[in-house]
């Protein structure tokens, strides 16, 4: 899916977001990201790069940049990533450029990361006023372990070994849920989304961010 933003301008112009959705592995927020990306027109995911070969149909700046070991570890030591980490002997990261020039452009950019990818970028904001202008942190997790649990196994893909794995993980995560600016105890795919989109409308109208009256 090519998710680069529209050409049209975006609704927003004057006070873009950058959100930064978390949640434990079963938590709900690759589909909550979908359905953001799908209803609302002025928003776009950020391209990430990753030292990964490209799968077929992907394409370069659209999925992902593509780049080889050095010119990823060239990117993170000049400071450009917001982000990183090594999944499956593969790096990823989220370019600083990438994410600006988005915003810039007047695009609200989200971004689908774990807790420590979170921990990261909200680090990199405390030092950059645009970055933190902009920022938006939202945790989200079903009510209890047992309910993840039970999302965990309803997929049917995991051996039992890797589903006792990933409920030690969310446990650590929800641990570090206060982190966040928001909580969101996720319920049904719908109610998930209403709740987003009411976090979206309240930061929209925070006074830091409101267009002037004349």
């Amino acid at each position: 899916m090519n998710n680069a933003p529209p050409v049209s301008s975006p609704r927003n112009p004057a006070a873009p977001l950058l959100i930064v959705i978390s949640a434990p592995s079963g938590g709900g927020k690759t589909t909550l990201c979908h359905q953001l990306l799908a209803k609302h027109a002025e928003m776009s995911r950020a391209v990430t790069c990753t030292t990964r070969q490209p799968r077929p149909g992907e394409k370069e700046g659209v999925d992902y940049y593509f780049l080889d070991a050095p010119a990823f570890a060239r990117r993170a030591e000049a400071g450009d990533l917001l982000e990183f980490a090594t999944v499956y002997n593969h790096q990823y990261g989220t370019p600083k450029t990438e994410v600006l020039a988005r915003l810039r452009q007047g695009w609200d950019v989200l971004l689908n990361i774990d807790v420590q990818g979170a921990a990261s970028i909200a680090a990199a904001a405390s030092q950059d006023a645009e970055l933190s202008g902009a920022l938006v942190t939202v945790f989200l997790t079903p009510a209890t372990v047992a309910e993840l649990d039970t999302r965990l196994r309803k997929r049917g893909t995991d051996a039992e070994e890797v589903v006792q794995r990933r409920l030690g993980l969310a446990r650590q995560e929800i641990a570090q849920r206060a982190r966040f600016q928001y909580l969101i105890i996720s319920t049904t795919i719908e109610e998930d989304l209403r709740r987003m989109e009411a976090i979206i409308e309240a930061e929209r109208m925070r006074q830091f961010r409101a267009i002037p009256v004349v």
